[in-house]
């Protein structure tokens, strides 16, 4: 059974760091693409950082130089260090395997997720 489990979200001031963890089960990493989404109330799910099967890593414009993903494959974990964090990154964090969203909102109807971990960040 392929099951994704996000943890480390929680509640920081401006210019904190947060790391983000999604534990997998029942697949290897090097089978899917692994993503990164947020969704804030009121907003589009959005792409915040991916890696490909071969490790290959890519993130959203508003991330670059302060987010980095990685991946552990003896934990079968990956992770999202999150820096510098501002107001606008308060969303709930989903891990994904092969999904996407649906209609602009995440979790979507493809591919595998998790159920979503909250990031809060106050000015």
């Amino acid at each position: 059974e392929v099951r994704l489990v996000e943890s480390g979200g929680g509640s920081v001031q401006a210019g904190g760091s947060l790391r983000l963890s999604c534990t997998v089960s029942g697949f290897t990493f090097v089978e899917f693409n692994m993503r990164w989404y947020r969704q804030d109330p009121g907003n589009e799910c959005e792409l915040v950082s991916g890696m490909g099967t071969l490790g290959a890593a890519y993130y959203a414009d508003f991330v670059k130089g302060r987010f980095t993903i990685s991946q552990d494959n003896a934990k079968n974990t990956m992770y999202l260090e999150m820096t510098a964090l501002k107001p606008e990154d308060t969303a709930m964090y989903y891990c994904a395997a092969n999904g996407g969203p649906l209609g602009g909102r995440c979790p979507g109807l493809s591919g595998y997720w998790g159920h979503g971990t909250q990031v809060t960040v106050s000015s």
